[in-house]
């Protein structure tokens, strides 16, 4: 007997997907995908610092792209809930360093062993245990820090680039506030659009290309598994997905799919070991901007992600002519729009971490993922939850919902023996 959340099901999901459509959530999964493209330039620099093949690179975002942008599509069908997918950057960095130290094939054979241990942790129903012993604030506190870099790159480029910058934040703010059936995203992709047109960006670098993910075989190693792919199972386990559904509930969602996103996402990193791929999971950020009220309607919300699936899978095979694309931008256009998108949802995490319950807990798991320290060569995201329940254990003990159980569990023990 498996432990995996039922949910809406496939049979309807085209028809209401047509249904939900709207400018809302077709322009914040847009965004999420425009996003989840830009990313893939921290896989090619931390690979590039590797010292690892530019083919490789290539295939390997390719993969990201086409592997998670198809899960992309089945899981919020399926649940109707945001839930874009993608794989884990903090496990890409730890990809990237180990690949030369192991080996590709060997740090692939620790990538399927983590996607098993991922998928059997969904099966077993262990993630309701894992979102106790990780509360809340303490994961909204993480996701705030993560999420912060992006509201300080936002506004970074009023410094060197005052002009475009000024222009596409009020153009959002001006439009949320007048425009109230266009979405303020739109108007400030818009007048990013606009003003890289006026000022004459050259685009005459960019370059036409396809690629396909490329067929290769793991091997298995203690070495590899205990330097990367332990180290990756306990990141998407315990922090890829609680980040992701700490997000969706922070945005009002009662029932998400914890022990579901973690199989999947076991499944998913599975093959994905097979494709030059070291993991699928829930894409925290992505989530944010899908679940935000920037994408319309609570009950629609859904639709962005699976367009972000779509917009991954469609960019796939082009992704070289993608990063061409996108290098030739400025660097402010898309931190701005980024920045823009999650700015509620910093919002809202921060409110959950400084809810009452766990505060010094959330305020150090804030802090350390803030601040980027590794550790063991594990990012800040994952020693940020680590640290952050470490803290609040040891002077917040009686926040924690277990202890609340068991003192429960002993006065109502007592009663009976005393009756």
């Amino acid at each position: 007997m498996t432990h995996i959340e039922k949910g809406v099901g496939f049979r309807t999901a085209p028809r209401d997907f047509l249904r939900d459509l709207n400018i809302d959530n077709l322009s914040a999964g847009l965004v999420a995908g425009i996003f989840g493209l830009s990313a893939g330039i921290i896989h090619i620099s931390a690979g590039t610092a590797a010292g690892l093949d530019a083919h490789f690179l290539l295939i390997w975002v390719v993969s990201y792209l086409l592997i998670n942008g198809l899960f992309g599509l089945f899981v919020p069908a399926y649940y109707r809930l945001p839930l874009p997918m993608a794989n884990s950057i903090p496990g890409a960095l730890l990809f990237a360093a180990v690949i030369p130290l192991v080996g590709l094939e060997a740090a692939l054979g620790a990538t399927l062993l983590a996607g098993a241990l991922s998928l059997v942790a969904g099966l077993a129903g262990v993630m309701g245990i894992v979102m106790k012993l990780i509360p809340m604030p303490i994961v909204m506190g993480m996701v705030a820090g993560i999420l912060l870099k992006f509201g300080l790159n936002m506004v970074a480029p009023l410094e060197s680039a005052m002009l475009p910058a000024a222009i596409m934040i009020l153009a959002f703010f001006i439009s949320a506030r007048l425009l109230r059936r266009v979405p303020p995203l739109i108007v400030a992709m818009l007048a990013g659009i606009a003003y890289m047109a006026y000022s004459g960006v050259d685009f005459s670098g960019v370059a036409f290309s396809v690629t396909f993910p490329e067929f290769i075989v793991p091997e298995f190693t203690l070495q590899a598994f205990l330097a990367y792919g332990l180290p990756l199972a306990l990141i998407l386990v315990g922090m890829e997905t609680p980040a992701g559904v700490g997000l969706v509930k922070g945005m009002g969602y009662k029932a998400v799919p914890a022990n579901a996103i973690t199989a999947v996402g076991g499944i998913g990193t599975m093959i994905s070991a097979f494709f030059n791929l070291h993991s699928t999971c829930i894409a925290a950020p992505a989530t944010g901007i899908c679940a935000s009220p920037e994408a319309g309607d609570h009950d629609k919300r859904w639709v962005a992600a699976v367009i972000t699936g779509a917009v991954f899978m469609l960019g796939a095979p082009f992704y070289g002519f993608m990063v061409s694309l996108i290098q030739a931008m400025p660097g402010y256009f898309i931190a701005i729009i980024a920045g823009l998108a999650l700015v509620r949802v910093i919002t809202s995490a921060m409110q959950v971490t400084f809810s009452g319950k766990h505060e010094m807990g959330g305020i150090f798991a804030f802090l350390i993922a803030t601040s980027g320290l590794q550790i063991l060569g594990i990012g800040a995201s994952f020693w940020a939850l680590v640290l952050g329940v470490f803290v609040s254990l040891l002077f917040e003990t009686r926040d924690f919902e277990f202890g609340t159980a068991r003192l429960v569990t002993g006065k109502a023990s007592l009663s009976k023996k005393a009756g």
